[in-house]
């Protein structure tokens, strides 16, 4: 027999009574019935009751044992009495009587417990997460992740695509984020960094001739940590393929990702429909470019009602070029009480408040009420309501201003009425290509032209695109969302030298600088580059969505905490004089 098991915690069934068997796991929960000890042991697979009663030669070593000890046992496995069955395990319908004991590593009082899922402070979780993971629902979302990268890894192999690795120590790189520099010891005052996307390097495979790639690729970047972001590193299913077009790439990708989705959905429905909505679209009728298309609100432009209406801060807004009044219907929502609640919401959102309409029975005729009916008149507020395609005991909510200021908002208090009225799918996952982002913004202070996303995507209509109005350019960029949450961006990616320097000229950085930050690419696509494009999904953000959480870091084995800290590790932690003189470097006190 195995030293220490002749079979796992989930393997024993009643096809096994009578035999002896050797067992080991952690001891889940102990309970003392009268004499008789049960113990739920526990390990990686599942768990199977062990018991012992005063014949038992082991019981005294039975009653020292607690809660997280890892132990050894052999014993007989026994047939429950039907009445004892536990459906819910495996095991559930043996249990075995143990005759020897061994105490392999014993547990000192634990700082949170491992059995149930009570809520404990998130530093505590962290600071004993090897503990953390022990419990049952953490330690599913490590299998759920580990299963869903398989999936998509064995997804893209079919699909025809390669796997290569890139470097991890590397040069600074173009993401926008901040970079972790590493110091060199061989060139003293001069520092690698970590790669914040394998991007550069994705597009030299290109150009180097070989066609479909992909990655799991670890990134880092030195960020604000967020609820559905990791402060510091992340995974993503990496992409790049030659000779294609934007729609190619979709067609590529989406059979992966559904195909993931829905074998990990656990009875959710999967859209099969992924709609292509332009980022202004998007913007529009969302207030957001990842759009949780579950709630069907769809926001609508009703300037030309409130322009010269009664509505005097609406009305003068409107006096400015540029801003705009927007409406969020609320089907259903026509309640006096609602409507207050919203505006509240509006409220601590840092506005003033949000104008409302509701529409309910008045005598068996529809009234529209409200501080903004009685100001704009019934003729305005019925033309309102026709646009709206609403009825009695609807509402509908209105904001006001620069698109670019209140759309944010917006898109928060549409979501807030989906989940509040009951209107959000909660079983479903809607998906969305949100495309035609624009290349250029201007700064509204400086009147400064910059680019707005990814510079590199390639300018829709080319050079030529280049000649006209920088704000009218759109990229072949495209994003796609998740039930509010963006899990892939990418381009067709600006291969033509010439077109990339123009690109760069428009945004004030002049052919010298993108030379120098970013001379590997510009000299390789000097040297027959073919069209490509990709994109990278986020694994952690997927794995999220399908563990059903709304927190990255419960889905990530060991993650940093708010301040990007490892309170398990002590990271980060002071380097040692010996360090610092070896990379000839010093540390400057930090000055608040």
């Amino acid at each position: 027999m195995h030293a220490y098991r002749s079979h796992t915690c989930a393997a024993l069934t009643k096809a096994d009574v009578g035999q002896t068997v050797r067992l080991s796991g952690w001891v889940h929960r102990v309970r003392d019935h009268g004499g008789v000890l049960f113990i739920d042991l526990r390990d990686h697979y599942g768990m199977t009751q062990v018991l012992a009663d005063s014949d038992s030669p082991a019981f005294k070593e039975v009653e020292k044992v607690r809660a997280e000890w890892v132990i050894q046992i052999e014993g007989t496995v026994k047939a429950r009495d039907a009445a004892l069955v536990n459906p819910k395990l495996p095991t559930g319908e043996i249990e075995v009587y143990i005759r020897d004991l061994t105490v392999l590593g014993p547990a000192e009082e634990l700082p949170l417990p491992v059995f149930g899922d009570q809520d404990y402070p998130e530093e505590t979780r962290l600071a004993y997460r090897f503990l953390d993971l022990r419990r049952e629902s953490l330690h599913q979302n490590m299998m759920l992740r580990s299963r869903v990268i398989k999936s998509m890894r064995d997804r893209m192999w079919n699909s025809g695509f390669t796997e290569f690795q890139t470097p991890i120590i590397t040069a600074s790189s173009p993401e926008g984020a901040r970079d972790f520099l590493v110091p060199s010891r061989l060139h003293p005052g001069k520092f690698y960094a970590l790669p914040q996307a394998p991007q550069q390097f994705k597009q030299l495979i290109m150009v180097a001739g070989f066609d479909r790639y992909f990655q799991i690729a670890p990134c880092f970047r030195d960020e604000d940590p967020r609820a559905d972001r990791s402060p510091t590193d992340f995974y993503q299913l990496d992409v790049e393929m030659s000779f294609v077009e934007q729609e190619d790439v979709f067609q590529a990708v989406e059979p992966v990702l559904r195909g993931t989705f829905e074998e990990f959905a656990d009875g959710k429905r999967v859209d099969q429909d992924w709609p292509r909505i332009a980022y202004r679209d998007a913007a529009l009728w969302y207030g957001s470019d990842k759009p949780d298309l579950r709630n069907p609100i769809k926001m609508q432009d009703v300037s030309e009602h409130f322009r010269g209406s009664g509505f005097a801060i609406f009305a003068k807004l409107l006096e400015t070029e540029g801003n705009e009044i927007r409406a969020i219907p609320a089907p259903t929502g026509g309640s006096r009480k609602f409507c207050d609640r919203m505006n509240a919401f509006a409220q601590q959102q840092g506005l003033p408040g949000m104008g409302y309409i509701f529409w309910r029975d008045q005598g068996g005729e529809m009234e529209a009420a409200g501080p903004l009916a009685k100001n704009i008149g019934p003729e305005r507020t019925e033309a309102i309501r026709q646009q709206l395609g609403l009825g009695v005991g609807d509402a509908a909510f209105f904001l006001g201003g620069k698109p670019k200021v209140f759309e944010p908002v917006a898109g928060r208090a549409r979501n807030v009425i989906g989940e509040e009225l009951g209107l959000t799918e909660k079983d479903r996952f809607a998906f969305a290509w949100i495309v035609d982002f624009p290349i250029y913004e201007k700064d509204p202070e400086t009147g400064k032209i910059d680019f707005e996303h990814n510079p590199f995507s390639m300018p829709q209509g080319g050079l030529e695109a280049l000649q006209g109005d920088p704000l009218d350019v759109l990229g072949y960029q495209y994003d796609l969302a998740c039930n509010g949450y963006e899990i892939l961006s990418g381009a067709i990616r600006n291969h033509r030298p010439e077109i990339m320097f123009k690109a760069f000229e428009i945004a004030g950085y002049p052919k010298e600088e993108v030379e120098k930050r970013f001379g590997g690419m510009v000299k390789a696509f000097r040297y027959g580059a073919p069209p490509h494009g990709g994109c990278a999904a986020g694994i952690d953000r997927i794995v999220m969505l399908l563990a059903d959480t709304v927190n990255i870091r419960e889905v990530i084995m060991f993650p940093m905490n708010q301040r990007a800290e490892d309170l398990m590790m002590n990271a980060p932690s002071d380097p040692t004089n010996e360090q610092l003189r070896e990379l000839g470097l010093r540390v400057v006190p930090h000055e608040d």
